[in-house]
């Protein structure tokens, strides 16, 4: 595959870390004075298992071609706005039914800051993935897994006092399923919504308080799979140095089940980023917590505890090297006389990218993901090779 993994942040913990003060996000240096930027990319690959099967996995040669149009724009002194939407086609070889695939990505973003204390940033993301990067474990042989996402984020952020501030936060979240039997199983809709005031202990220090209220329903059979939870957090972000940063987050979360048992579980999140050179960094951290899982009929989540490392390195001008990896001891906690299922899924990355002008990268890229399950069906082995080109302009 093309696209190099890249493990993030889980929808919670990034959404609780990000930088409360920012109203504009960072413009890539191909982008930078320009109101327009349209770019076109080009690869080949080879995926070992496009369908994510755990036994008679499907390989094949993907050839790809990718444009994409980008616009950012200050409308004013405090406003801006950026959209940008991308066209990705997938030519498989050797899959059974369609081969050629077309998967849609748009977003918009807009930010406005009323003073120097006070803004708002809205932004939504609209994706039709027909060769989904992340495939579903444990799904029946050669199920299409393609599905259409929506996100919409909202945040408000004002200052209280000369050292504190609070931001007001609202996430919604819609997946829908192309499959008729996966999406009467996984059709949903997610809710979040969170107050959180941070406070300078010192010019480097801030503490946090966070309180969350997610929702989580289901498109079919709600009555037994719908949940809500309540969420304490605490934490801190800390620069302990001019390129060594940490940020950390505890708390508990109170999760209400329909059509099974409730459940308190504590919510943990660290993360650091260090960077040693220019162009070059390194980041890691540990998140624990609960999350949906791929087979809801059987089981009610997924108990996770997710280690993660990303490193760049700039080997010279034109050559950076990017590496991911992903180890992630998990349990499928089991509905009535489904007993749990213990399983690890690890995935790594690695891409090399070579820059001879401000317009044109050329890219090698590797992944391997690994599933070992307590559930043979449940387990999963994938690899994924390619080299692509992309100009912008």
């Amino acid at each position: 595959m093309s696209k190099l993994y890249s493990p993030l942040l889980p929808l919670l913990g990034l959404w609780a870390a990000s930088n409360l003060g920012a109203v504009y996000a960072p413009i890539p240096e191909q982008e930078q004075g320009k109101d327009f930027t349209a770019a076109i990319r080009v690869g080949a690959s080879h995926d070992s298992n496009i369908f994510g099967a755990a036994t008679g996995a499907v390989s094949s040669a993907v050839y790809t071609v990718e444009p994409s149009l980008k616009l950012n724009r200050s409308l004013s002194d405090q406003t801006f706005f950026s959209a940008s939407y991308r066209l990705t086609l997938d030519r498989m070889e050797d899959r059974p039914g369609d081969r050629t695939l077309d998967s849609h990505d748009a977003n918009v973003r807009l930010a406005h800051a009323f003073s120097q204390a006070t803004n708002i940033d809205l932004s939504d993301n609209y994706t039709v993935a027909k060769n989904p990067e992340s495939l579903l474990a444990g799904i029946p042989l050669n199920t299409d897994q393609s599905f259409e996402r929506n996100q919409l984020d909202g945040r408000f952020v004002t200052n209280l006092t000369e050292r504190a501030n609070a931001t007001l936060k609202a996430r919604t979240v819609h997946y829908r399923y192309d499959n008729a039997t996966l999406g009467a199983s996984l059709d949903r809709t997610e809710n979040l919504l969170g107050a959180a005031v941070s406070i300078d202990v010192v010019p480097e220090l801030k503490a946090v308080g966070e309180y969350r209220f997610q929702d989580v329903g289901y498109r079919s059979a709600g009555a037994s799979k719908d949940k809500q939870s309540n969420f304490l957090i605490g934490g801190f972000d800390y620069e302990l140095a001019k390129k060594l940063t940490a940020s950390g987050r505890l708390g508990y979360e109170w999760r209400q089940r329909e059509g099974a048992g409730d459940t308190d579980v504590p919510y943990v999140e660290l993360s650091g980023k260090y960077d040693y050179a220019e162009k070059s960094y390194i980041t890691g951290g540990y998140i624990h917590t609960i999350e949906e899982a791929s087979n809801v009929a059987q089981f009610t989540d997924t108990r996770v505890n997710r280690l993660f490392v990303n490193i760049q390195h700039s080997v010279s001008a034109l050559i950076v090297t990017s590496t991911s990896l992903t180890y992630e001891p998990s349990t499928l906690l089991g509905r009535a006389a489904q007993a749990d299922v213990d399983e690890t899924t690890t995935r790594f990355g690695f891409a090399m990218s070579y820059l001879p002008t401000q317009n044109w990268t050329i890219s090698a890229t590797y992944d391997n993901d690994r599933v070992k399950s307590d559930d043979p069906n449940r387990e999963l082995k994938r690899n994924r090779y390619g080299l692509s080109a992309a100009f912008s302009f």
